[in-house]
């Protein structure tokens, strides 16, 4: 084969080799262009108008702006921590939190707390409280003035001091409780402040001894005479006398009175078969 036969085979070679790859070129984009169309149909519409810093919810639809970001109108802005703020580097919320020792104003700035004389910034570092000693007034922590004979107490609300044992508040002091002879204190924070002992009984201020009369014992019952007349005997007006049981009768459950048998009944002190 001639040079010239040669070069004519070697051109149609080219030829077909190009035209067979432009034919599988037309045949793969053929193929291909439904599969790309129906993968970009397949995409949710909102994903694919997902704003710049924003990212496909782990589940769910839909999409949500990247840590250090917040939505504004269909845009992600960047977090801007105010002065004396902290990014937080969470998805929800403001996107920073205050430093210790100051408080958020209108979810646009942080404030230092100011701590008045006498008081203590609150371990949230949000707000304060007063020491002991002291009392909350507005924005202000008073002094308490501890009178003679008293000590500080722990309270939210009310006087910070109670009186000591023995010493009653009145006003702004403690005064000394008056106790009389045969009584004691019995710490009671209302009422009477003091009881009498045993075998004694209140009565105009004093403790007066009970005089127990003969067939009785003493009764220490917070009412009566402080005495009760023993079984069988009930009480008059100057001690105990003797019941007189008519017939068919007996004692009743106190033992300070009668009551008829049964089948009888009570008529002017007596019992009588009922009828």
């Amino acid at each position: 084969m001639d040079h010239k036969s040669k070069t004519s085979l070697q051109l149609s070679q080219t030829a077909c080799g190009t035209r067979t790859l432009t034919d599988t070129r037309m045949i793969w984009a053929v193929f291909m262009a439904p599969i790309f169309a129906l993968i970009l149909f397949a995409m949710p519409v909102l994903a694919r108008n997902m704003p710049e810093n924003a990212s496909a919810k782990s589940y769910g639809d839909g999409w949500e702006c990247n840590i250090g970001y917040r939505l504004i109108g269909d845009n992600c802005a960047a977090v801007v921590a105010p002065e004396n703020a902290y990014e937080t580097n969470r998805t929800y919320g403001l996107g920073w939190e205050c430093l210790h020792g100051f408080r958020k104003v209108d979810e646009t700035a942080c404030i230092a707390v100011v701590v008045p004389d006498g008081g203590f910034l609150d371990p949230s570092g949000e707000r304060w409280h007063c020491l002991r000693g002291f009392l909350k007034v507005d924005d202000t922590c008073l002094k308490v003035v501890l009178p003679e004979n008293a000590y500080l107490v722990d309270a939210s609300y009310g006087s910070a001091w109670e009186c000591e044992r023995g010493f009653e508040k009145v006003g702004d002091r403690c005064n000394a409780i008056a106790v009389p002879i045969n009584g004691y204190l019995n710490g009671s924070r209302y009422g009477q402040p003091w009881t009498c002992e045993r075998g004694f009984f209140e009565q105009d201020g004093r403790c007066e001894a009970v005089l127990i009369p003969e067939f009785a014992y003493f009764d220490d019952a917070a009412y009566g005479n402080g005495w009760k007349c023993q079984r069988g005997y009930a009480a008059n007006d100057t001690g105990c006398e003797a019941i007189d049981i008519p017939e068919n009768a007996h004692l009743d459950r106190s033992g300070n009175r009668w009551e008829c048998n049964r089948n009888f009944q009570k008529s002017k002190g007596l019992c009588v078969l009922k009828n």
